[in-house]
């Protein structure tokens, strides 16, 4: 499987490249129609078949699919929106090769497979309602080419409406659109056709996003002792509030780092102390107990409440030098003044900082970043640019953000993770990783991973944070 993604801008890039290698525009539309036929026959039996075609190249796409299946022995029928006259360039030259019958606009009679190559991931222009809804409601598959028309390929958002595919063929590498939502649900199944394109070409184009995908993460060493593999400490919150961080301190425990203390007042820690076994309790204040470098990692926020003592807490622990994990009450806290946080977050810029807002902690966080984008994995890189901060911008589609500019979409999560308590899991991960040694971005991303892979552990029933837990 291939993790790099592309944009539709970047795409194209990439078949002006392989132009320049030698290998004609033409061909890679011939072997992408060939692809999407190939794509159907394998799924579905022969059967009357509408190829719907637009005015550009995602219809030329469509012209060369329409000729294989015929040419196999499908019935098809192919509509092109807008003039044959009117086509140019490659989508015009395999117009020419069809020899059937053109059809003008849409008209779905008795199809039973609908080919949709009506526009590509770079529609620049809203998708009418009604030949959206004339597609879905036709009650047959729809084959996507490229992504359902009407999806934009950049940000996974509908640019009016979409058509909704049962399976896309895409080409080379995804797009963000087939993996954020509500785009990976358009999309259906989504299939990656290698058209001839050479691999070469990404050295030059260079993406800087991905799949989120298992990264390495630190082995044991044979001769190593536990203070070699880090101590978190996960600072909890009041006697009745213990749960969250207590959830996050077992989480680093199983994350593999050596050794974890939860830090609290003497009566939450007396309720941890009948819930906890090897994880270390301390009432000693925080900063005197971030005061030994070994503790060279810290969670802070599940649970811990609204207010200044909060406050007070992170700016402890962004001045002590440790690697820092901020969620949930921690972000919230500087809701109105978020300009504090990311001075306190530069104070140190050598040392990795992870914030894990959820969509509602994100938008009180990063009020003023909304403007001008719907793309989640956008915003997600504006927040860590501004901040300084790796991002963790949680959701069924979680988007991990280094200010850098590097970015990972998660794909591997269960609809089960939503369920109380499996973020504070998640911020535990992410702190034990990063007291092993790996850097922000890549502790945050085998984090997300692993906490999505160990949610399918358990089943689709039943997942609570602690079985989530225990799966790790």
């Amino acid at each position: 499987m291939t993790h790099e993604l592309l944009t539709p801008e970047e795409m194209y890039r990439a078949d002006r490249l392989a132009a320049e290698a030698g290998i004609a525009s033409l061909l890679l539309m011939e072997n992408a129609g060939r692809a999407v036929a190939e794509e159907i026959v394998r799924r579905y039996g022969a059967r009357p078949t509408l190829v719907l075609c637009g005015p550009g190249n995602n219809g030329g796409d469509g012209f060369v699919a329409a000729r294989y299946l015929k040419s196999w022995g499908w019935p098809v029928r192919l509509g092109l929106l807008g003039a044959r006259d009117e086509l140019r360039g490659d989508a015009a030259a395999m117009a020419r090769r069809w020899e059937g019958p053109v059809e003008q606009g849409v008209s779905i009679g008795n199809a039973r497979l609908i080919v949709d190559s009506l526009f590509g991931a770079g529609l620049s222009r809203e998708f009418p309602a009604e030949l959206a809804g004339a597609i879905n409601a036709a009650g047959c598959p729809v084959v996507a080419v490229d992504v359902p028309s009407g999806l934009d390929g950049r940000t996974g958002q509908p640019r009016g409406a979409s058509v909704r595919a049962e399976l896309t063929v895409t080409f080379f590498r995804k797009k963000p659109g087939h993996v954020l939502l509500p785009g990976r649900m358009l999309c259906g199944e989504t299939v990656v056709a290698e058209i001839g394109i050479p691999e070469s070409v990404l050295q030059k184009i260079q993406p800087r996003a991905w799949i989120n995908s298992e990264i390495c993460t630190p082995e044991p060493a044979m001769a190593g002792h536990k203070y070699g593999r880090g101590h978190v400490v996960a600072v909890s919150g009041g006697p009745l509030n213990t749960g969250a961080s207590r959830l996050a301190a077992e989480a680093a425990l199983r994350a593999g780092a050596g050794l974890v203390t939860l830090s609290g007042t003497r009566e939450a820690l007396a309720v941890h102390a009948t819930q906890v076994t090897a994880v270390m309790l301390s009432d000693v204040p925080l900063a005197s107990l971030l005061a030994d470098r070994r503790k060279n990692a810290v969670v802070v926020g599940p649970a811990a409440g609204v207010g200044a003592e909060t406050r007070a807490n992170v700016e402890t622990v962004l001045t002590c030098g440790a690697a820092a994990v901020l969620d949930a009450d921690a972000l919230t806290s500087f809701a109105n003044d978020p300009e504090v946080l990311f001075g306190l977050i530069g104070s140190q810029p050598q040392r990795p900082v992870v914030l894990t807002p959820h969509a509602g902690e994100f938008a009180r966080l990063f009020s003023g970043l909304r403007e001008g984008s719907d793309s989640k994995l956008e915003l997600a890189r504006r927040a860590a640019e501004c901040s300084g901060a790796v991002v963790v911008l949680k959701g069924a589609d979680t988007v991990i953000a280094a200010p850098d500019g590097r970015a990972r979409i998660n794909v591997n999560a269960p609809p089960s993770l939503a369920t109380a308590g499996s973020g504070d899991v998640l911020a535990g991960l992410v702190a034990g990783l990063l007291a092993q040694g790996l850097p922000g971005f890549e502790a945050a991303s085998a984090a997300v991973w692993r906490h999505g892979a160990a949610a399918t552990l358990p089943g689709p029933d039943g997942l609570t944070a602690e079985t989530l837990r225990d799966a790790l």
